[in-house]
């Protein structure tokens, strides 16, 4: 379990992370999003006590991580998958790690075998592709066999095969009652894997809920509908206090009104329907907007009439923390 209470961290004038209060449970996949700047990267290094925050407390399995006397018995972290000596081989990178950490030479080969790397283990890490890369990272996390697990951006370069397998792994790890702590920008990854939802906006908490609870709160639940009878229907519904949100490919969008009662409104008026269908919003809609007031870099589309755009049509604003 990861536990922050009233979490801050300054740097000079620029609040990075804002009495920040959540609890990372055991036995569930947990989603860390935000815009870029909200301060994820540095909340994560807050519990891995890279940093020292400027006032609250955050503990893991109720440390602090620097008191923990086997922390890679303890928890698993990826951060920088590049963070890697290139001249070492896969396997004595790991190595390492192990010895350094008391941990035993076998779970090397063990958990290279488990990311898929055991035949390029003696390999130097230099000539590895991004997603390589990425797996010796994940094999890095996996070898103190923690029961805290925390990853930034794990599917990034990976291929579509990769990205499956570490979102079964992450399910997995769940299953057996470990912490899953998982950063993404890709939202929907983090629908197919998350159970659990942190959203921090500007360093501050901004949504603690599930994934289903936090897309019916912050999305706009529609119907779409095909008929050969749209005025008449359009009407109706209109008359019933509900709205069409567009219409496209001989099909309304309905907002105000669920599947069916639409239904039960078109029968009373003898109107023909082709298709009733509930449009689930997707967490990358309910994400944009919750946090479209969150975002610190936002830039406008260019003229697209020729030339360099206007200086007003460039603003980019600054200051922002990872």
């Amino acid at each position: 379990m990861i536990e922050a209470r009233g979490l801050t961290k300054r740097f000079g004038d620029k609040v990075a992370v804002d009495q920040l209060s959540f609890t990372v449970e055991p036995g569930r996949i947990t989603g860390f999003l935000g815009p870029n700047g909200a301060g994820k990267t540095t909340t994560m290094r807050l519990i891995l006590g890279l940093d020292r925050p400027t006032s609250g407390t955050v503990t893991v399995r109720g440390k602090d991580f620097r008191e923990l006397a086997h922390p890679m018995r303890e928890v698993g972290a990826l951060l920088d998958a590049k963070a890697v000596h290139g001249g070492r081989s896969a396997y004595n990178h790991l190595l390492c790690l192990a010895q350094s950490n008391s941990l035993p030479r076998h779970r090397v080969g063990e958990v290279l075998e488990m990311v898929g790397l055991a035949e390029v283990a003696r390999k130097r890490s230099k000539g590895f592709s991004l997603g390589m890369g990425q797996r010796l990272g994940i094999a890095a996390t996996l070898l103190g066999d923690p029961a805290i697990l925390m990853f930034d951006e794990p599917v990034n370069g990976l291929d579509p095969e990769g990205i499956l397998w570490i979102r079964n792994l992450m399910k997995r790890l769940a299953e057996q009652g470990r912490t899953v702590f998982v950063s993404s920008h890709l939202m929907s990854e983090m629908e197919n894997t998350a159970d659990h939802l942190i959203v921090i906006g500007r360093g501050r908490l901004i949504a603690d809920c599930t994934v289903a609870e936090f897309i019916e709160r912050n999305s706009v639940q529609a119907v779409r509908v095909r008929t050969p009878q749209p005025d008449t229907l359009v009407a109706a519904i209109r008359r019933a206090g509900a709205s069409v949100a567009s219409a496209t490919d001989d099909a309304l969008v309905i907002q105000g009104l669920p599947a069916g009662q639409i239904g039960d409104l078109a029968f009373e008026h003898g109107i023909r329907i082709h298709e009733l269908t509930s449009a689930q919003a997707s967490l990358e809609e309910a994400f944009m907007e919750l946090t479209a007031a969150s975002v610190e870099f936002q830039a406008n589309e260019p003229s697209l009439r020729g030339g360099a755009p206007a200086p007003e049509d460039n603003r980019v604003q600054t200051g922002g923390v990872a």
